[in-house]
């Protein structure tokens, strides 16, 4: 399919966040997009959430439609992905995007921790690539681009769940890319750094100034640079990039 074609592009936790910032940048390449929310705790503002980045889509000349679905969940996962192929008939891009924190140094970390973020960050990835996967292999082309993060590189303290997560993830891209190369798969993973989002929004000062003073540009990024990367990686310009992964993290890792 050729690049600014109407792809049908899909992201999960596209209701918020670096989610909303690639669901509307891959709309203003004229796609068709639908992505997955969930928050359990919050239902409500995660609806009203979604119906912004709606919102947001149409603004940028396309349309979206938000499904409500736990990526940690097969069952779930395989009705999300039911419900796309009823409507558009096909997937040519995914972005596995969705994922959680539960911090704690790992003395005192949770079991239960560990098992949310690992269910959500890792395992939803798999779920989703299975399905997808399978669904591009029949039309013969397809892009999966995966969410890592820096940490995933480095490690981070107070993260051994989350960067267990990230590591295991860019695993996951590296087998994934070589399994489906030969049907014109192209999998491959963004990392970004420390990212200006709700989700670090809520750090301690001294964890963001920690942060910030490993940074080589100075500076955090913005939600924009990271939908700027998963953009080129959906296009056509990275067609023949497979197993990669993106640093987008100002320098931290080199």
């Amino acid at each position: 399919m050729a690049e600014n074609a109407q792809r049908v592009v899909v992201v999960t936790g596209g209701s918020r966040g670096i989610g909303r910032a690639i669901c509307k940048a891959l709309a203003a390449l004229g796609t068709r997009v639908f992505f997955n929310y969930y928050s359990p705790a919050n239902p409500e503002a995660e609806e009203a959430a979604a119906a912004e980045t709606i919102e947001l889509v149409k603004q940028a000349g396309s349309t979206a439609v938000g499904i409500w679905a736990n990526v940690a969940v097969q069952k779930e996962v395989a009705a999300f992905f039911d419900k796309i192929m009823e409507d558009a008939g096909r997937i040519d891009v995914l972005v596995n995007n969705a994922g959680i924190t539960r911090d704690g140094m790992m003395a005192r970390l949770k079991e239960s921790d560990w098992d949310a973020v690992l269910n959500v960050n890792l395992k939803g990835p798999f779920l989703c690539t299975q399905i997808a996967a399978r669904i591009m292999a029949k039309q013969q082309g397809g892009r999966i681009i995966n969410m890592a993060s820096v940490v995933g590189a480095i490690g981070n303290i107070g993260q051994a769940n989350y960067v267990a997560s990230k590591a295991g993830l860019i695993g996951l891209t590296k087998t994934a890319a070589k399994e489906y190369a030969s049907r014109n798969v192209t999998v491959n993973a963004v990392a970004p750094g420390f990212i200006a989002t709700d989700m670090t929004a809520v750090l301690p000062e001294k964890v963001k100034e920690a942060m910030l003073a490993s940074i080589p540009l100075g500076r955090a990024g913005q939600v924009e640079d990271v939908a700027g990367a998963v953009a080129f990686l959906a296009s056509d310009a990275a067609a023949y990039m497979t197993g990669q992964v993106l640093h987008v993290s100002g320098g931290m890792f080199m």
